[in-house]
């Protein structure tokens, strides 16, 4: 008997690929967008008596935080 060599189907990766992940990542980013935009406009009251230092400590670290976003999505990450 002569032993016949068959060549094996190629292994299927199972991995996703990186378009598949963003693909899957772009709408949760989208979704949570808008949901911080409900958030911000309930949150940041524009009722003088409701403005005390912790609003205006949250609005420094908001500040902040979207500034490093746009660094990041610019290019320009620290």
């Amino acid at each position: 008997m002569v032993a016949s060599s068959i060549d094996p189907e190629p292994a299927v990766s199972t991995q996703p690929t990186a378009l598949d992940t963003y693909l899957q990542r772009l709408p949760m980013i989208l979704d949570k967008i808008a949901a911080l935009r409900q958030l911000a406009d309930n949150h940041f009251v524009h009722d003088p008596d409701a403005i005390n230092w912790g609003r205006v400590g949250d609005l420094g670290r908001v500040d902040q935080g979207l500034d490093d976003l746009l660094a990041i999505f610019d290019g320009q990450a620290k």
